[in-house]
């Protein structure tokens, strides 16, 4: 009878199926995956921008909105002959990063799995569309608040001079920040994941809220086209809200844990 207890409570010990999924994966195999993903990242952004060559101009007027109302000719200038075509690209490479999003999502996520349990798999469709719909309102924030405030408040100081302004690094310091932005309204979803697999806690985050606001206010500092006050205020205030929600989701999760461990 003893026999049979102790090779029950072996049985048991042992990871259900797929729960060592984390250790069959050498580090070249890793490295062979990491490969294929961005391959695969690459296919959908090469297909993604040969799709929005055909729109280029739609979503160029698009962009453009943030920075066109306050220009005294109501336009965009170029000094290099070869800016259109290099405009062209650059638009098209923008709009093909947000259409591909999903898929770029999910190729992260197939990388990350097989060094995931079973159970942990199941996060897929809440990573996939937090992860996206975040990026998007990070994106729009940007788009629809930060970068007409700051293009309005630069403009209005040198509103005794006539601007001509390059569209090409006008696009390039819009593409950046749109990305800058989608990518900083990710952190609640970094933040879950690495409170679930028990990386970081609510405390450790509360403890370093100084340092992370330091942080904030350095990244906002960065990624701002000025450094006033006020745009410090719009670039960094989102990202402040972002760390207390990420530390509220840090305390949900952690109960959640304490409540299965006692049960």
């Amino acid at each position: 009878m003893s026999d049979e207890t102790t090779e029950l409570e072996k049985k048991s010990d042992l990871p259900e199926p797929g729960e060592d999924e984390s250790g069959k994966m050498s580090f070249l195999e890793h490295l062979d995956e990491l490969r294929k993903r961005l391959l695969h990242i690459a296919a959908y952004l090469f297909g993604g921008c040969a799709l929005c060559l055909f729109f280029w101009k739609d979503i160029y007027n698009f962009l453009s909105v943030p920075v066109v109302p306050y220009l005294p000719e109501g336009q965009l200038v170029f000094s290099k002959i070869q800016a259109p075509f290099n405009l062209m690209i650059k638009v098209a490479f923008l709009g093909g990063i947000f259409l591909t999003i999903p898929g770029t999502l999910f190729e992260v996520w197939k990388f990350i799995a097989p060094g995931l349990y079973q159970k942990e798999k199941r996060y897929v469709v809440p990573f996939l569309f937090f992860s996206v719909l975040l990026f998007l309102l990070g994106s729009s924030f940007c788009y629809f608040i930060a970068l007409p405030a700051a293009y309005q408040w630069l403009l209005n100081l040198g509103r005794n001079f006539t601007p001509l302004i390059d569209v090409m690094g006008y696009l390039d310091i819009t593409i950046m920040m749109l990305i800058g932005f989608g990518l900083t309204f990710e952190m609640p979803v970094v933040i879950t994941f690495l409170s679930l697999f028990g990386l970081v806690s609510a405390k450790f985050l509360f403890k370093n809220f100084k340092y992370a606001i330091l942080i904030i206010v350095i990244i906002a500092a960065i990624m701002s086209p000025t450094a006033d006050a006020i745009n410090l205020l719009i670039w960094s205030g989102p990202m402040v809200l972002l760390y207390f929600f990420s530390i509220c989701i840090a305390f949900i999760i952690e109960k959640r844990r304490k409540k299965r461990a006692s049960a």
